[in-house]
């Protein structure tokens, strides 16, 4: 970790000294393992180690489905049924994928909302923060490329419905359209380009995640209590950190064993709880489903983008609709330069945690809104949770940073470690005083 002094990886054997010299691997992963981490990190730096299970689990049964899946419009449909009833294993493998996305986004926004409750994303982050945003577009992106593989009715009319979306941006809507589709209308040529980059995507995401590491492990991992680590000498950097391994990692592995139990329990006995039953059906163009439902996790940007029912100007509804969906995500990529505090974390910000929460409660009102039919209250719920959403951001987190008065925070890591977990000789020496108080 730049600017953190530690005991970098020093070659023994000769064997080790050999390969240093043409190829630093086994320091690289030294380094890694042993760098050092603010020691009052707590269960919210869990989902580091989530998120990559998620990402391996989804790449490995993914490469097993390609090898029983067929990318046509006449077999898709059959070569899942195939996979479910023929291939050995093959219901576990595509269960294990299906609700691995699942669980790779319930990680994601964990991920996310934790960032921005403790400020991940301020200086020196601001990269590193970025790089995380891409890759949950990248997420969605894949995952919605994903949902319209099987070629159910959802599958299918998912595709209509969100590629149609492009077509209301003025002017260039109609090329993008086509160029997504391959054609004029949700056809073979747009089954076998969702399939392809399906495919292509994770990995892509795996090389980011590469980055995104790397620049963490530049900057330096933050912490609850948004305080630095000391960087003047290696004896006070080692007062404020502990070395990942193995303290983080047995820390991580047992948070993930918890939330393994959980998954495999649903992938067990309720593998299609977050599907939709219409995607059992085979795909018809000429059958409409009564209530097109995206996957859950996409549901409150669908409630955003569902939101806008009416015309500003020369701009229509379903174009500013476009506009408000995608810039919801935009808005949480700017949050570096929104948020004008000068304190990083809200555990000391009194005024933000109220507003923060109601940001949390808002996104699952949205998530709600958006997989009801559009009529009664819904739309007006779903306005009014956009205008929050954006609101947040754009207004109250600015305003915040000049009106807030914070709360003292501890000098250092060392300090805040010190105050949840007393050092034994200063717990031993206050029972002895006790009882002559």
């Amino acid at each position: 970790m730049a600017g953190i002094p530690h005991d970098h990886y020093e070659p023994k054997s000769g064997p080790e000294k050999w390969l240093h010299k043409r190829l630093p691997i086994a320091g690289l992963m030294y380094d890694t393992l042993m760098i050092p981490t603010p020691k009052n990190l707590n269960w919210m730096w869990i989902w580091g180690i989530v998120l990559t299970f998620c990402l391996v689990l989804q790449i490995v049964t993914g490469i097993v489905l390609v090898m029983h899946y067929t990318p046509h419009v006449d077999y898709a449909f059959s070569s899942i049924e195939h996979i479910m009833r023929n291939v050995n294993g093959g219901h576990m493998i595509r269960y294990l994928h299906m609700n691995g996305a699942s669980l790779f986004f319930v990680a994601v926004y964990a991920h996310i909302f934790r960032g921005l409750y403790y400020g991940s994303y301020k200086a020196p982050r601001e990269i590193t923060w970025i790089i995380g945003m891409l890759i949950y577009l990248l997420m969605m992106g894949t995952a919605f490329m994903g949902y319209v593989l099987p070629w159910g009715q959802m599958s299918f009319w998912g595709a209509t419905v969100i590629t149609g979306l492009f077509g209301a941006i003025p002017g260039i809507g109609e090329p993008i359209q086509t160029w997504l589709l391959g054609g004029p209308a949700v056809d073979n040529a747009t089954l076998n380009r969702f399939f392809s980059l399906h495919y292509l995507l994770p990995f892509v995401i795996a090389g980011l995640v590469a980055v995104h590491i790397w620049a963490f492990h530049t900057t330096g991992n933050n912490n609850p209590t948004g305080v630095e680590v000391r960087r003047g000498s290696k004896e006070e950097a080692e007062k404020d950190t502990v070395p990942f391994w193995p303290y983080f990692v047995i820390k991580d592995l047992f948070a993930l064993a918890l939330i393994m139990a959980i998954f495999f329990a649903i992938v067990g006995f309720m593998p299609n709880y977050l599907g939709h039953p219409d995607n059992y059906i085979e795909a018809n163009a000429l059958a409409t489903p009564a209530h097109i439902v995206p996957e859950w996790y996409f549901l409150p940007f669908y409630a955003i983008l569902r939101a806008i029912t009416f015309d500003v100007l020369f701009l229509d509804a379903k174009f500013l609709g476009v506009l408000a969906m995608f810039g919801a995500i935009a808005v949480m990529a700017l949050a570096p330069w929104l948020d004008t505090s000068s304190v990083r974390s809200g555990r000391y910000r009194p005024m933000f945690k109220w507003w923060f929460l109601i940001l949390v409660i808002d996104f699952f009102v949205l998530m709600w809104a958006g997989a009801q039919p559009a009529e009664g209250l819904v739309p007006t719920i779903s306005l009014l949770g956009t205008v929050y959403w954006f609101a947040y951001f754009l207004v109250i987190l600015p305003l915040l940073g000049v009106i807030e008065k914070p709360l003292p925070r501890p000098a250092t890591i060392e300090e805040d470690f010190d105050a949840h977990y007393p050092p034994k000789d200063k717990a031993s020496g206050d029972a002895a005083a006790a009882p002559a108080e």
